[in-house]
This record gives structure tokens, sequence and C-alpha cells, in this order.
């Protein structure tokens, strides 16, 4: 058994400071998180109304008709107790247009629309509060690839991004989030009765373990296997790391001239700012 525990005293000083400094780094100081009532969403939510204040944190619950009761009363539970400002924005007739017309649509198609459609409404959202959006995945998730390109993925900085969903769970709890959101199935609530381990076909506390030999600790796949892992489990989770990459990086730039965006121009340094 990996352990994967964590000085949380430590990482909530180190995310509060960087959400505060990253914020007013580029001339804001209010924040917008889509606030889904899982623990994610939750711990994004509570570290940022520390590092801000919760008179500039903007929760946004986005549901859809068929989104659980129990994830609206969740995301509630963390506003109340928080007393940041909220809003909620059904998306239901954002996207039934686009599913009528394409009626074949499958669940994979059906989840990435309506994860973008919440992010167009968390950055109009943005405009209106004058904030930036605050990230919610954690890394797991993005080794994994689980993420919606330009939905769930996007934002301006995200303060868990370097968290295992072991880790997410373990700093909620000592944050304060409520059990209920802790203890509960992780679901991004795209359908009636999706879980994201049933999606993955493993569970969070067992890829997290192999994840953090595989990337924190640099071992070898023949390692982890003598380590007590399973070969096709190895390989499984390795093709999913290989697989998704495009969804980790910005988009690549084809190289025409001396200095490209992302390549050679990187910073501002060269005027003096």
């Amino acid at each position: 058994m990996i352990d994967l525990r964590f000085n949380t005293d430590l990482a909530e000083n180190i995310l509060t400071g960087f959400i505060k400094t990253e914020i007013t780094r580029a001339g804001f100081s209010h924040a917008v998180i889509g606030l889904s009532g899982g623990v994610d969403s939750s711990l994004s939510c509570f570290l940022t109304a520390k590092a801000l204040g919760a008179e500039n944190v903007l929760a946004v619950r986005m549901p859809y008709r068929t989104s659980s009761q129990d994830s609206l009363e969740h995301a509630q539970k963390v506003i109340d107790i928080l007393g940041i400002q909220s809003i909620t924005l059904p998306i239901t007739e954002m996207v039934e247009p686009l599913f009528a017309r394409f009626p074949d649509m499958g669940d994979v198609r059906r989840g990435n629309a309506m994860a973008r459609a919440r992010m167009i409404i968390l950055y109009d959202q943005s405009a209106a509060f004058h904030g930036l959006v605050v990230g919610t995945g954690n890394k797991t998730e993005i080794l994994l690839g689980y993420t919606t390109l330009y939905g769930d993925s996007a934002c301006a900085i995200n303060p868990i991004g370097d968290l295992y969903k072991t880790q997410v769970r373990q700093l909620a709890r000592a944050i304060g989030v409520p059990e209920v959101i802790i203890d509960k199935p992780p679901s991004a609530d795209l359908w009636a009765g999706q879980t994201d381990e049933d999606e993955l076909g493993f569970t969070y506390a067992e890829v997290d373990q192999l994840l953090f030999l595989l990337v924190d600790k640099r071992y070898s796949p023949r390692e982890c296997i003598d380590a007590g892992f399973s070969k096709d489990f190895v390989e499984r989770v390795i093709e999913r790391i290989r697989r998704y990459h495009y969804k980790r990086v910005l988009p690549p730039i084809a190289k025409l001239s001396n200095r490209t965006v992302g390549y050679d121009f990187l910073y501002l340094r060269d005027w003096g700012t």
C-alpha cells in the first residue's frame, strides 16, 4: 500500500497563496467557480474563499434536467457554509436543441456538449463578475484524460491540479468540506447513474497509487508490476496517459518564424515587464 498522505496545513497555505497571487497578478480580485456539489469543486471553493474572501467568490450551479437533486443540495451546503455569492443557471434549454438536431447522440457526445455549455456560462459570468474562472480538475483526471477539452478542463488557474483524487479527499476533510460530499461516489453527473469509476473501469484509490509510482516516483512499468500491480492494469493506465497527452498541452503551433509563440517567445521579459 503506497501512502499518499501529505501535510494538509502546508498544502492549504501554498494553494491559497497561489490563488491570491495568480488572480491579483492578472489584475483581478474576484473568482468564479462551477460548483457541482462534488468534492473537487467544493475544495476549490473552500480554498478560493479563504484566499480572496467569501464576498469575492461567485459559485455557479448549472444543472441539467436529469441532474441529481443531491448535487444541487450539496452545492448549496458549500454556499451556505462559506457565505459565498451564488447563482443557478440551468443548461437544459441551451443543449436540448442540439440534442434534438442529432437524436443519435450517445452519452459521451451529450456529456461533452453539457460540459462545454457550462463553460460558456462560467466565462460569461466571469465577465459579469469581473473575476477569473478557477478550475476544479484533479491530477488523476488530468493524467488520465478524464476531462472535456474546453469544458471542465477550461479555467484561468487550477489550485487542485497537482492533487490526486485521494489527496483531494484528504485536504477536503481537513479544510471542512462536509463528509457527505467527500464520501459519495465521484460523478460528473452528466446522465442518471453515471459514476467516474464505472466509466474508468477502476477505482481512484487503485489508480492513484499506480500514478504516484509512475509519475512522482518515476517507476518503470516493470517496476510497477514488481510492486504488485497487474500487467494489464499498468498497460491500460499508461496507454491512457499517452493517448490523452494532447489534452494536457496547448494546441501546437506550426513553426515558421524565428520566434514562435509557445516555443521561442514565452514571456514579456524582453520589454522590461
